[in-house]
């Protein structure tokens, strides 16, 4: 392989590794670990860690918890939530140690650029699973999740087999990002607004049944109205 392939081979792991962490990072170390340990891709040293057979069985535990958890509405989101502080920084860890054993500054380059791609694929992976459950049916859960299972092992696989198709599929995720993130977020505050009124309105209602606010504004300004009686001698 020479320079030019090794580098395309290189920015396609830092990017595929950086990109499935932030979806499902235990399916991420999974591929990768049995792919490196079948012998079908040579891992830089520093990632060669993934190929032991105790990281590849606790991601293999950690991914059967993850495959039930994300298919359960509500719970997926709760799921999400809390790997935003695992999943971001892994994605750090995995993308430093694909660029291998180079100079200090291409790791850290690596490792922030690992940490937004990350955080870019799963924030776009929490935020249309809120949507997702406003639906009322389970089926939209189970199909979002075995989609995005699907695409982390095949992305995988095309990183490390086909960097440069990889690459330019990561352009367009890029892109396609970039104009689904503010709709994701208007959803997401529309939802938000939703629930304001609807539990504003509930408290608007339990006032109105003790008493109301103008009848008792008017009573009030009657009371003040009327003068005392005059005392008669």
């Amino acid at each position: 392989m020479d320079a030019y392939q090794q580098l395309i081979a290189t920015i396609a792991l830092t990017l595929g590794s950086a990109w499935g962490a932030g979806i499902n990072l235990y399916a991420t170390i999974g591929v990768l670990g049995l792919l490196g340990a079948g012998g079908h891709v040579v891992l830089p040293d520093s990632l060669q860690i993934v190929q032991d057979p105790l990281v590849i069985a606790a991601a293999g535990l950690m991914y059967a918890v993850e495959f039930f958890a994300d298919k359960t509405p509500g719970v997926d989101t709760g799921w999400d939530a809390i790997h935003s502080f695992i999943r971001i920084p892994a994605g750090v860890m995995l993308a430093a140690g694909a660029v291998g054993e180079v100079s200090p500054a291409l790791v850290i380059a690596a490792g922030i650029l690992g940490g937004t791609v990350s955080a870019t694929s799963h924030t776009l992976k929490t935020g249309s699973r809120i949507l997702i459950n406003t639906s009322p049916e389970p089926f939209s859960n189970w199909a979002a999740s075995i989609a995005e299972d699907v695409a982390v092992v095949g992305g995988i696989w095309t990183a490390l087999n086909y960097p440069l198709v990889f690459i330019a599929l990561f352009i367009c995720f890029i892109l396609l990002a970039i104009w689904l993130l503010p709709k994701i977020w208007g959803g997401i505050k529309g939802i938000i607004n939703w629930f304001r009124r609807l539990f504003g309105g509930r408290e608007e209602i339990s006032t109105d049944q003790h008493t109301p606010p103008d009848a008792t504004a008017s009573l009030g300004s009657s009371t003040q109205s009327t003068p005392p009686p005059s005392k008669t001698s």
